[in-house]
């Protein structure tokens, strides 16, 4: 695993192992920037669910100018701080260390907006989706924010999220992505 593309290009990125976390393939990754556009001029990226970081970190390397992990796993934590120090992202990166259920009320707290909304939860647990809507109701989306959601292939996510319509869904392997714009 490592960067695709961008000002990071080429390092490689650690994962924490055992079956605790799912990280996103380069080729899934690459198709899903490809996706939802190559290159970001700033903005502020979100990931619930951080695992190792690597959706967030691509996100930066490609022209983000923040983000925000959410990620409960202390051992991930520290995959994601290691792999944020590697990039040399960290004053961009905000890592907390916590329930991705409480995001939405920490992120609201700090007053901002989300550009790019990363969902990949334990495949397990469908209603961990439903925290986009969260970000939704809150307006901690900006007007032309991103939802992305990577799911299992044979779950169907909601057509909408508030004003967040799904724009497709693509299948790689057992897993999907599913798009969501205003």
């Amino acid at each position: 695993m490592r960067v695709i593309a961008g000002t990071r290009r080429g390092i490689p990125l650690k994962s924490i192992t055992g079956t605790d976390t799912r990280p996103t393939s380069d080729k899934v990754k690459e198709a899903l920037f490809s996706k939802i556009g190559p290159f970001f001029n700033g903005g502020i990226a979100v990931e619930l669910f951080g695992g190792s970081g690597s959706l967030t970190l691509e996100a930066l390397s490609r022209g983000s100018d923040s983000a925000w992990i959410f990620e409960k796993n202390p051992k991930a934590c520290a995959i994601i701080k290691a792999n944020a120090e590697k990039c040399k992202f960290q004053e961009e990166l905000h890592i907390v260390r916590g329930d991705a259920r409480s995001a939405a009320s920490i992120f609201a707290k700090a007053g901002v907006q989300a550009d790019l909304l990363f969902l990949d939860p334990p495949y397990a647990k469908e209603e961990f989706y439903n925290l986009a809507l969260q970000f939704v109701e809150q307006d901690l989306l900006s007007n032309h924010a991103i939802i992305v959601c990577e799911h299992e292939k044979q779950l169907t996510l909601p057509t909408s999220y508030g004003a967040f319509a799904t724009v497709g869904t693509t299948v790689y392997g057992g897993s999907a992505i599913t798009i969501y714009k205003k």
